[in-house]
């Protein structure tokens, strides 16, 4: 039976030099599949040797912070400290004008449904968001796809960069794309929801791929040092 790899072996690949031939492995603090995807299209258009690999099985950390950025640390430093391994996490949500911020970091929880699947859970997002801004002219709806983006290294380096996406929302959905309350959202200067857009558009102008490329510069230099 082959052994599978110590923390501690990943930990040591991982502070291989970033000019070796094997990429530095780097976890992301997420089990969701369409963030992972996402998150390697924009980390390899920054051209780093890095394999960004999932998050183990394992208990779920509690998004206890008011904030995207501590939401963000809290997933990024468990997730080194399970692997052993530099960590990036970010914190996401929809930020609307009516409804003064809300859901914020509530965003993934907001319908307050944790059953079915993930696509069934989005479903109940946009229908409860959708009622809550039944009578909401277009003039007042408003909204920002915001994004903290965290980095943290087994050593104790942390980082953290922020990225936001102004749009509004419409009265029905739009699209079978994207993730979230992607089918409602469009974004300024724009004509189609981030869910008719294709992922190379989306990751372009979406507040995640603004603080990824950032944490991507940041990355570098970390792993660099």
């Amino acid at each position: 039976m082959t052994a599978k790899p110590t923390a501690a072996a990943d930990a040591a690949a991982a502070e291989a030099p970033t000019g070796s031939s094997k990429p530095v492995r780097v976890v992301l603090a997420s089990r969701n599949e369409a963030k992972l995807t996402e998150l390697r299209r924009i980390l390899a258009a920054s051209d780093l040797a890095v394999e960004l690999v999932a998050l183990p099985d394992g208990e779920e950390v509690a998004e206890t912070g008011t904030t995207f950025a501590e939401n963000a640390l809290i997933k990024a430093r468990a997730a080194a400290e399970q692997t052993g391994l530099p960590a990036v996490a970010d914190d996401s949500g929809l930020a609307v004008d009516e409804l003064s911020g809300m859901p914020g970091v509530r965003s993934a929880r907001w319908s307050g449904r944790r059953d079915g699947t993930r696509a069934e859970r989005d479903e109940a997002n946009n229908s409860l968001l959708l009622a809550q801004l039944d009578d909401v002219p277009p003039g007042r709806r408003g909204a920002a796809f915001v994004c903290a983006a965290a980095l943290v290294t087994p050593g104790g380096v942390e980082r953290v960069t922020h990225g936001e996406l102004r749009g509004t929302l419409l009265t029905e959905p739009r699209g079978q794309g994207g993730f979230g309350y992607d089918p409602l959202f469009l974004a300024d200067g724009q004509t189609r929801t981030n869910a008719e857009l294709t992922a190379a558009e989306k990751d372009t102008i979406s507040h995640r791929g603004r603080a990824f490329r950032e944490l991507a510069i940041l990355l570098g230099e970390v792993l660099a040092s």
